[in-house]
C-alpha cells in the first residue's frame, strides 16, 4: 500500500504527490518516449506523444506485474515547457484515460533536446509492487 505524503499545513499538490511512502519489488522503467512499439514515432504533437509515452509506461509496468496505480514517481523531461503548459489540458486528459487518478511523485524538468530528435517528452518511471 502507498501513502502520500504531505504535510498537513502544505497547500495541496494538484496533479501529483509531494512524496510517498512504499514497500515492496521496484521496478524501474528506461527514459520512455512517444514512440510506438516499432519505435515510430506517429505525432509531432506535444500531448499526443505524451499520451504515448504514458501508455508505454503502462505496458512495460504490466511485463513487470504491475499497473499504474503502482507508481511512486515520474521523472518529466520535456524539450519545450511552454508547449507543455499548452497543451496541459490534454495531457491531463490522457493522464487521467491511461493512469487513471493515481498521482504519485513527480518532477519536470525542461531540457535542450532528448536523443530522439523528434521526441518532446520522455519520462521515466519508478513502481513499487507491495509484497
Amino acid at each position: 500500500m502507498h501513502e502520500q505524503l504531505h504535510p498537513a499545513n502544505w497547500k495541496r499538490a494538484v496533479g501529483y504527490a509531494n512524496g510517498i511512502s512504499a514497500r515492496g519489488r521496484m521496478i524501474f522503467t528506461g527514459g520512455l518516449v512517444g514512440w510506438d512499439a516499432d519505435q515510430q514515432f506517429q505525432s509531432d504533437d506535444f500531448a499526443a506523444q505524451t499520451r504515448q509515452v504514458l501508455e508505454n509506461i503502462v505496458a512495460v509496468l504490466a511485463e513487470g506485474g504491475a499497473g499504474p496505480e503502482h507508481l511512486v514517481r515520474l521523472t518529466w523531461y520535456v524539450t519545450d515547457k511552454r508547449e507543455y503548459l499548452e497543451a496541459l489540458r490534454e495531457i491531463g486528459t490522457a493522464y487521467r484515460e491511461v493512469i487513471g487518478r493515481h498521482f504519485p511523485a513527480m518532477a519536470l524538468v525542461q531540457v535542450v533536446a532528448l536523443v530522439e530528435d523528434r521526441a518532446k517528452v520522455e519520462i521515466e518511471a519508478t513502481a513499487i509492487v507491495p509484497d
